[in-house]
């Protein structure tokens, strides 16, 4: 990767002066009070992707970058809390991203690389069951609640005796802002699929920060991941990886948040473990780059192990393969999507196999099982196969 930090900009005189405070020397940061929804310090986030969010700080490529941030739901979920609170949530809050971060020399057409230098973890989490949502929203209709305590490096909790989940903290949620054009096609595309019948969230104001303007009745909801990066949800982009995104506005408007301690490739019951955690970043603008190469969609990359081999290969598993079979016996070749579902009911068959609840199976699979892709040529049969570290069991 070519470019540099050089070239930097003033920012316009439109843009707000950065409010972040240095704790530690000319670091930046942005603070929250975790006990306060992001509703109640709207200058430290948003919840919604729209080019006109001003920056809550700006910072050089370069220097050292600290953001704070609230779970995924914006603190609705409290340690403890009855699985009513599930039905409780307000969906428009999610996800209150801390930022926008304005790069200075980041000009749309470069590239910015955001390094992370750190995760830290707070010490409790929560996965949940949401009607409606998830891969297998058909099967699971009712709400489930599991809570999870964090410490030296691992997650337990009463829910699911005898399992602990090794740390694999990372951003699930991290992105840039989209410009005006982009702004319009991905309305445009998403109101395309919803008159179809897929799911979709519209552009809603309820619950929206900023609270009023353009970018709560036009803002995108931030379920959905796109050519900004968004969410995600990449597990391997743990401490020392390094994220590109092609800068569409100036500053480039980095936001991020939805914290997770661990997760399975798929998250297929809509959460991992969740958690508000404190981010620490670098930047660094490679100039042009994302023009020159026609770069428009994310790239990530680490130079090393994102979590210990053990557990990113895993050392000891089990897996189960899906295949595009219909339970009656109907051969959907080569559709990835029902070979995945497969996939995952047949590991969720075996978890209950080996005495787990229906619904534990499912959060088991959604913060530890991953999917991968094993054949996609064998017309018409194509593989998925989902795998279970066995180590995440104690004896």
């Amino acid at each position: 990767m070519t470019g540099g930090g050089g070239g930097a900009i003033l920012a316009p005189a439109s843009i707000p002066r950065a409010k972040g405070r240095a704790p530690r020397g000319q670091m930046k940061s942005i603070q929250i009070n975790r006990a306060k929804m992001l509703k109640d310090e709207p200058h430290t986030g948003h919840n919604r992707w729209h080019p006109d969010i001003p920056p809550a700080l700006e910072a050089e490529p370069g220097e050292e970058v600290v953001l704070e941030t609230r779970d995924a739901c914006d603190g609705q979920i409290r340690f403890g809390d009855s699985v009513e609170a599930v039905s409780n949530i307000a969906r428009g809050v999610v996800h209150p991203l801390t930022g926008p971060v304005y790069v200075k020399g980041a000009e749309p057409g470069d590239l910015l690389e955001i390094e992370c230098l750190d995760v830290a973890p707070e010490p409790v989490g929560w996965t949940r069951i949401s009607p409606g949502l998830g891969f297998l929203r058909d099967l699971f209709h009712d709400p489930y609640l599991v809570h999870w305590s964090i410490e030296d490096s691992w997650a337990t909790t009463d829910s699911l005796p005898k399992v602990r989940i090794p740390a694999g903290c990372f951003m699930g949620t991290a992105g840039v802002a989209p410009s005006h054009d982009q702004l319009a096609q991905w309305t445009r595309r998403e109101a395309d699929l919803l008159a179809k019948g897929s799911p979709v969230f519209p552009p809603d104001p309820t619950d929206a920060v900023p609270a009023s303007g353009p970018a709560a009745l036009h803002g995108l909801r931030t379920l959905p991941p796109r050519e900004n990066c968004g969410n995600a949800d990449a597990k391997e982009l743990t401490k020392g990886s390094r994220l590109f995104l092609p800068v569409a506005v100036d500053g480039g408007l980095y936001s991020t948040g939805d914290a997770h301690f661990a997760q399975g490739d798929g998250e297929c019951c809509v959460t991992a473990i969740e958690m508000a955690a404190t981010a620490s970043l670098r930047f660094r603008v490679h100039k042009g780059e994302a023009a020159r190469r026609d770069i428009r969609w994310p790239r990530f990359s680490h130079p090393g192990y994102f979590m210990p081999p053990q557990w990113a290969v895993p050392k000891r598993f089990i897996a189960t393969m899906g295949m595009p079979v219909t339970d009656d016996g109907v051969n959907e070749g080569e559709n990835l999507t029902l070979a995945a579902r497969n996939a995952l009911i047949n590991m969720i068959d075996l978890l209950q196999e080996r005495g787990w609840t229906r619904e534990q199976a499912y959060v088991i699979c959604s913060v530890a099982v991953d999917f991968k892709i094993s054949n996609v040529v064998d017309v018409p049969n194509f593989v998925v196969s989902a795998f279970l570290p066995e180590d995440i069991f104690e004896d």
